[in-house]
C-alpha cells in the first residue's frame, strides 16, 4: 500500500464546517434515496446517484478553486452540490428532463439525471470568464468517455504558465494556476482511456488531480475480475515519480476517513497545482448502498457479508460516529440537522415536480380543450371525444402525449374545412417550433461566431504568384496563422520536429517553439482528448491524427463527447477544435483512407470538410478560425506534391462551408463528388468530351453541412442526369449525397435517368495499383457510367460499349 504523508494541521477544521459538511452528506444522500423512489414511481425513466461517495467528493470540492475544472462522473452530485453548483430542484428537474434552462441549466433535460455542466457561454454563445468560476464540464455517460478531455484541460494550464503570448487571454486562466479534477469509478479504469490518458499526463507532466472511486464493483462484476492487483494504485506504482524520474503523485486514502479524505486532497491539489504533477488519489472502501442504478438490486450479486460491512462503513455512518466521538455534535443536533436535511430535500423535489407538471399543464390543458371544440356538431365526435379522454385521462403525461393525441384527431379531421381542425393545426405548428427548440437546437453554433456566418472571400492571384507544391503552400498558410494568433496550437504524432509526415508544418517547431508545435506519442485517443480539452479554454488547437484510417481509435471520444457537446448543454458550453487529418490514397487495406459513411454516421455536431486541394483547404482552416464550431478537415493525401498555385491573400480568404463549386461546367449530365475524386472524374470528364457528353463536375467540399444552397439541383435541373461518385464503400458517402439531393432537394422531379451512385467495392483496397484499380472507383469505371446513362436516352448516338 502506498503510504501517505500526514498534514501537519487539519486547521481547515471547525464545528461550523464539520456540521455543514455533514448537512450537505445527509442531503445528498436523501437526494440520491427520493430519486431512486421516484424511478420506481414512474415519475422518471432511469437513475444513477452518488451514494457513497459523498465524504469524498465533500473533501475534494474543498480543495477546488475558482477557475478549476471537474471533468467528472455522473456520481459527483455531492462534488457539485458543495461547490455551489447545484441545487437540489436543479437535481431533479434533471431528473424529470425538464427542458427549461431554468430549472435544469446543466443540460435543459437532454441527459439523464447526474450530468453537470457549467454554463460559460452567455445567451449568445460567447465566453464568459471561465476563471471566476466552478467549472464542471458537461459529464457524458460511456465508462471512461470524460477522461480524455481531462488531459487537454489541464495542458491548457501548462500552456497558459508557459507561454507568455497568451497572457492577456484573463478570462481563461490566471497564469494556468487552475487544476482539473477527473473523476472515474473503479471498474472503469479498467478502459484504454484511462491508461492512456495516465500516461500522457505523466510524460507532459500537467495539472491533473484523478481521483479513482472505487466502491469494489462494476456493476455485478468485482474488482479482483477488474484489475491487476485488485488495486488501481498498485497497478499504476510504475509510474510513481521518484527523485530521479518525473511521473505522476500517488494517494490512497478510505473514504470513509473524513479528516484523512481532508488531509489528502489539500496536499494533492496543492501538488498539482504548485508543481504541475499529475496526481492520481485512490479512494479505497466506498460502498454502493443503493447499487449501481435503478436498472437493478445489488442483493443480486453481494454477499450478506459484503452487505453488512457496507453498512458498516457508510461513510455517512461513520463521519456521524467521527463527530460524535470528537465531540463537535450532540446526537439531538445530529438528528436535527438529519430532519433538516431529508425536509430541504423533500420540499426540492416537491417543487422540482410541481414546475415540471406547471411546464407542460398549459399545452396539454389547450390540446384537451381544442379536440373537444373540434368534437361539437362532427360527424366523428364519439371518436374524438375518445382521444379527448384518453388524453384527459393520462398518468403523469408528457409533451408526446398533447401531441401525439392531437396528430390522431387530425388524422380523423383529414377531410374537414372546419375551424376546429385548423386550431388544432395551429397548435401543432407553434408546438412543434417550440419543441423543435427543445429537443433539436445547438447541434451546431447558434452564436454570431458560427462558421456558418463566415462570408466566402475568393482566392486572389497575381502574374507573381509563386506556384509550390501542395505541402509547401501548407507551409506558407501554417506559418502565417500562427504569426497572427497566438491562440492556435498545433499538436499530433511527427507534427514537430519532422513538421508531419507530409512536411505541411515543416521548419515551423523552429521558428514558433515547441510550446505551439508539439509531437505527441501513439495515441489518437488522447490526441483527440487534448484538443478537446484545449479549446474549451480558448485555444485554437488543431490535432492530428496522422492517417483517416486511425480515426477509428479516437471515435468514441468524437462522437460521444465532442460532437454531443454543444447539443447536450443546449448551448452551454463548446469547444471549436479542428482535427486534421489525410486520406484518398487509393492503395493499402489500412490506409485507403475514406470512410466517409462512419463519419457521416458519427460525427453530426462537427463539420466535415474534404477539400480537394490544399488552396482549398487553406480557405477552409480561416474559416474554422473564425468560427467556434468542431470541425474535421480530410486533406487528400495524394495530393501534396502537386502543383498549386498560392493565393495573393493566402491569411485573408475563406471557403464558406456548405458551398459546393462547379469545377467544370456542363449541359448532358452532372457528376457530384469531392476530395481526389475531383481530379479522377475530371479527367474523366475529358474523355467524355471528346465522345461528345459534356459533364457538369460539382465538388461539395463539405459534406457537414451539405450544399445549403441547393446549388446542385440547379445544375440537375440542367442536365436532367446524375452521378452520386465517391471512395467510400457502397451505401457510403456516395448514397448520403444521393439522399440529400434526391430526397431533401426534390431533384428526382428534375431527373431523366435514375440516379446513380459510383463508389468502392464492399471490402478494403489491396495494397499496390491494381488493388486501387480493382477496389476504387476509376477513370474508365466514371467514363462507362456516365456513357451508360446517355445511352440509355439516345442509344443511336451512345450505343453500347460491350
Amino acid at each position: 500500500m502506498i503510504a501517505n504523508e500526514q498534514l501537519r494541521s487539519t486547521d481547515i477544521l471547525s464545528r461550523e464546517k464539520i456540521l455543514s459538511d455533514y448537512r450537505l452528506a445527509c442531503e445528498s444522500r436523501q437526494a440520491s434515496l427520493l430519486g431512486r423512489r421516484d424511478v420506481m414511481g414512474g415519475r422518471a425513466k432511469f437513475g444513477i446517484f452518488g451514494d457513497g461517495k459523498e465524504l469524498a467528493q465533500l473533501a475534494a470540492a474543498h480543495a477546488f478553486a475558482r477557475g478549476d475544472f471537474r471533468s467528472g462522473y455522473y456520481r459527483d452530485q455531492t462534488f457539485v452540490a458543495a461547490l455551489g453548483e447545484l441545487r437540489w430542484t436543479e437535481f431533479f428537474a434533471q431528473l424529470y428532463a425538464h427542458t427549461d434552462l431554468e430549472a435544469d441549466p446543466n443540460t435543459a433535460g437532454r441527459s439523464m439525471n447526474g450530468h453537470f455542466a457549467t454554463r460559460w457561454l452567455d445567451e449568445q454563445g460567447l465566453w464568459r470568464n471561465q476563471t471566476e468560476m466552478y467549472n464542471s464540464v458537461c459529464d457524458i455517460a460511456p465508462t471512461a468517455g470524460q477522461i480524455p478531455r481531462s488531459l487537454g484541460l489541464a495542458y491548457a494550464s501548462k500552456l497558459f504558465r508557459n507561454n507568455p503570448a497568451l497572457s492577456d487571454l484573463t478570462k481563461f486562466s490566471h497564469n494556468g494556476n487552475e487544476i482539473v479534477f477527473s473523476t472515474i469509478g473503479d471498474a472503469s479504469t479498467s478502459q484504454g482511456m484511462f491508461w492512456e490518458t495516465m500516461n500522457a499526463a505523466g510524460v507532459l507532466q500537467v495539472p491533473l488531480l484523478m481521483s479513482v472511486w472505487d466502491d469494489g464493483y462494476g456493476i455485478s462484476v468485482p474488482v479482483e475480475y477488474q484489475t491487476t492487483k485488485a488495486s488501481i494504485s498498485k497497478a499504476m506504482a510504475g509510474l510513481q515519480r521518484d527523485a530521479h524520474d518525473k511521473g505522476i503523485e500517488i494517494f490512497t486514502v478510505k473514504g470513509w476517513d473524513y479528516v484523512g479524505l481532508l488531509e489528502t486532497y489539500q496536499q494533492a491539489a496543492h501538488i498539482c497545482r504548485t508543481e504541475h504533477v499529475p496526481v492520481l488519489v485512490h479512494v479505497q472502501e466506498l460502498t454502493q448502498p443503493q447499487g449501481h442504478s435503478t436498472s437493478g438490486s445489488h442483493e443480486r450479486y453481494k454477499s450478506k457479508e459484503r452487505l453488512a460491512w457496507e453498512a458498516e462503513y457508510d461513510c455517512n455512518r461513520t463521519f456521524r460516529q467521527w463527530i460524535l466521538e470528537n465531540g463537535y455534535a450532540t446526537n439531538e443536533e445530529l438528528e436535527q440537522i438529519e430532519d433538516e436535511a431529508k425536509k430541504v430535500t423533500k420540499k426540492a423535489r416537491t417543487e422540482a415536480w410541481n414546475a415540471y407538471q406547471a411546464s407542460l399543464k398549459d399545452d396539454f390543458d389547450e390540446a384537451v380543450d381544442l379536440i373537444q371544440q373540434a368534437a361539437r356538431h362532427n360527424p366523428k365526435s364519439a371518436e374524438l371525444m375518445a382521444i379527448r379522454e384518453e388524453l384527459r385521462k393520462a398518468d403523469m403525461p408528457i409533451r408526446r402525449d398533447a401531441v401525439s393525441a392531437v396528430r390522431k384527431a387530425l388524422r380523423l379531421l383529414r377531410t374537414d374545412s372546419g375551424a376546429g381542425r385548423q386550431r388544432l393545426k395551429d397548435w401543432l405548428v407553434r408546438t412543434n417550433v417550440e419543441n423543435d427548440d427543445r429537443f433539436h437546437s445547438h447541434l451546431y453554433s447558434q452564436s454570431p461566431d458560427s462558421p456558418m456566418l463566415v462570408e466566402g472571400v475568393e482566392a486572389e492571384f497575381s502574374d507573381e504568384s509563386p506556384i509550390l507544391d501542395g505541402y509547401q503552400l501548407l507551409q506558407h498558410y501554417f506559418e502565417s496563422l500562427f504569426d497572427r494568433d497566438p491562440r492556435v496550437v498545433a499538436l499530433g504524432e511527427d507534427v514537430g520536429k519532422i513538421g508531419d509526415v507530409n512536411q505541411g508544418f515543416a521548419g515551423l517547431q523552429e521558428k514558433f517553439g515547441e510550446i505551439r508545435i508539439t509531437d505527441t506519442g501513439i495515441r489518437e485517443t488522447t490526441i483527440i482528448g487534448q484538443g478537446i480539452g484545449m479549446a474549451m479554454r480558448g485555444l485554437r488547437p488543431i490535432v492530428e491524427i496522422q492517417y483517416f484510417d486511425y480515426v477509428y481509435y479516437t471515435l468514441a471520444t468524437l462522437t460521444d463527447d465532442l460532437a454531443t457537446l454543444l447539443y447536450r448543454t443546449k448551448g452551454g458550453q463548446k469547444s471549436p477544435v479542428i482535427i486534421r487529418t489525410r486520406g484518398h490514397r487509393l492503395e493499402g487495406i489500412w490506409h485507403s483512407g475514406s470512410p466517409m459513411g462512419a463519419m457521416l454516421g458519427s460525427l453530426r455536431g462537427l463539420h466535415v470538410l474534404v477539400p480537394r486541394n490544399m488552396t482549398q483547404a487553406a480557405g477552409f482552416y480561416n474559416t474554422l478560425i473564425k468560427g467556434d464550431d468542431p470541425a474535421l478537415m480530410i486533406e487528400s493525401l495524394n495530393g501534396y506534391r502537386l502543383k498549386e498555385v498560392l493565393p495573393d491573400n493566402l491569411s485573408e480568404f475563406c471557403v464558406p462551408l456548405g458551398v459546393p463549386d462547379i469545377i467544370r461546367a456542363g449541359t448532358d449530365l452532372t457528376i457530384v463528388t469531392y476530395g481526389s475524386m475531383c481530379r479522377i472524374v475530371w479527367e474523366a470528364a475529358n474523355q467524355l468530351a471528346q465522345m461528345g457528353i459534356q459533364t457538369e463536375i460539382i465538388d461539395v467540399q463539405t459534406l457537414l453541412p451539405f450544399d445549403v444552397h441547393h446549388l446542385i439541383l440547379e445544375s440537375i435541373k440542367k442536365t436532367n442526369r446524375v452521378i452520386f461518385a465517391d471512395e467510400d464503400v457502397p451505401g457510403g458517402a456516395s448514397a448520403y449525397m444521393m439522399q440529400q439531393v434526391v430526397d431533401g432537394q426534390n431533384a428526382y422531379r428534375y431527373l431523366d435517368s435514375p440516379p446513380r451512385t459510383l463508389s468502392a467495392k464492399a471490402h478494403r483496397p489491396p495494397y499496390g495499383s491494381d488493388g486501387d484499380y480493382f477496389s476504387k472507383p476509376n477513370v474508365d469505371d466514371v467514363i462507362e457510367m456516365a456513357y451508360e446513362l446517355m445511352s440509355e436516352c439516345e442509344p443511336d448516338r451512345f450505343p453500347k460499349l460491350y
